[in-house]
């Protein structure tokens, strides 16, 4: 290590995601801090950010004061004050979640119950034949109403985030890789080389970073690889969750020039997500997913590099349809085309109760300056301002 070349550093952002963007343009724009964003990718927004469904979600799902419940309320509302004042295309559209038999509508009580403990306005539960004549391809006994849920153009928010961050002298880096760290007294030291020198690597042999940052504060704001890293962060003290991997493909309706729905439609949620779902884009084109496939054994460097299997089977479209003929009967046979496909960085497995985000600071590790960002999927985008407002109060308290 003598003989690598080392650089002090201000702020180091790990991962150019919208939750990494959102975090420096916060250090950056709000607290006037030199930001340093790396990234392995070749560009902002490469995995889970720019393969999600683009939905501005209310704030409905999550536990009372659970950080999923509070950064989503928070977060909505500072997402769609950005959008108007950066004239970022969105869309506030309304989402209906439906009970499609009876035995659902007790869940449907109890989602509503939920919003309105976690502070979500205009909520309204609905009979099934005002949701109908609402939407009349839609198939329910009842539904709930969420007008505050919407899209967004999550390539427009992130380059209006890099934009922002730049113009206040934040720069990335990205074909970066953070391989690694050790504690130098109370703080720590990111171990760097560039993307293209692991790809060939053995996983066996040592891995010798190019060059050594001395930062004054890091978030490890890194996605599906923030635990794998954490891990190869030396001296951490406190437990690093598990990551599990939740896989989701998306298929498009085809041969439809006028969508069959004006709103967001959801089923009751499933085990590891929300159910295959209908999504709008602003153009107008229908989506349908994702689904769940939880996948394993990942290996460092396709944690690190995002070399994840993001193809969709056209044949799972066969799993597809009986779903989405539960609330929509008049989908036509040979009318899904494969889109495409996104991993959930999840914190609980199959049939385990969902986790809560996790923000892991000095108080829980021993380091400081260092904050772990860990299982950040839905509701990340919709969160990623109050999630960035956190995180920087709690650096710049330290």
């Amino acid at each position: 290590m003598e003989s690598v070349p080392k650089e002090r550093v201000d702020c180091v952002v790990i991962g150019a995601g919208v939750v990494g963007l959102a975090v420096a343009r916060e250090l950056s724009v709000k607290h006037k801090r030199e930001v340093l964003v790396v990234d392995s990718g070749p560009t902002f927004g490469t995995g889970t950010s720019s393969r999600n469904s683009e939905v501005i979600h209310a704030g409905i799902y999550y536990p009372s004061n659970s950080l999923k419940a509070l950064f989503c309320v928070r977060g909505r509302e500072l997402l769609y004050s950005y959008c108007n004042e950066h004239e970022i295309p969105h869309k506030q559209i309304g989402k209906l979640i439906v009970a499609t038999g009876s035995s659902e509508v007790p869940k449907l009580n109890a989602l509503i119950t939920q919003g309105i403990e976690n502070g979500v306005d205009g909520l309204r539960l609905m009979e099934g034949s005002e949701a109908m004549k609402l939407e009349p391809e839609l198939q329910c006994v009842k539904a709930l109403l969420s007008p505050a849920s919407g899209i967004v153009d999550t390539h427009s928010l992130m380059l209006s985030l890099v934009g922002e961050a730049e113009s206040h002298g934040t720069t990335f880096s990205y074909n970066t890789s953070v391989i690694g760290g050790h504690g130098e007294g109370n703080h720590i030291q990111l171990h760097i080389s560039e993307s293209s020198s692991l790809k060939n690597w053995d996983a066996s042999t040592p891995l010798h970073p190019e060059l050594i940052l001395i930062p004054r504060l890091v978030v490890n704001s890194a996605g599906l690889s923030a635990p794998t890293l954490a891990r190869r962060f030396c001296s951490l003290n406190g437990a690093i969750p598990t990551s599990s991997y939740a896989r989701g493909c998306y298929f498009t309706l085809s041969n439809t020039k006028i969508p069959p729905f004006h709103h967001l439609i959801y089923p009751i949620p499933e085990d590891g997500g929300l159910g295959v779902h209908v999504t709008l884009d602003l153009n107008g084109q229908v989506k349908f997913g994702p689904d769940v496939e939880w996948i394993d054994d990942i290996d460092y460097i396709s944690s690190f590099l995002n070399m994840f299997d993001y193809s969709v089977c056209k044949d799972r479209a066969r799993q597809f349809y009986p779903e989405i003929r539960k609330y929509y009967p008049n989908l036509k046979d040979g009318s899904l085309e494969p889109g495409y496909a996104g991993i959930r960085p999840k914190l609980t497995g199959p049939k385990q109760a969902p986790a809560d985000f996790v923000v892991q600071g000095e108080d829980i590790h021993g380091i400081a300056g260092l904050v772990n960002l860990f299982g950040i999927e839905s509701p990340g985008l919709t969160s990623s301002m109050a999630i960035a407002e956190y995180v920087a109060a709690k650096l710049i308290r330290q």
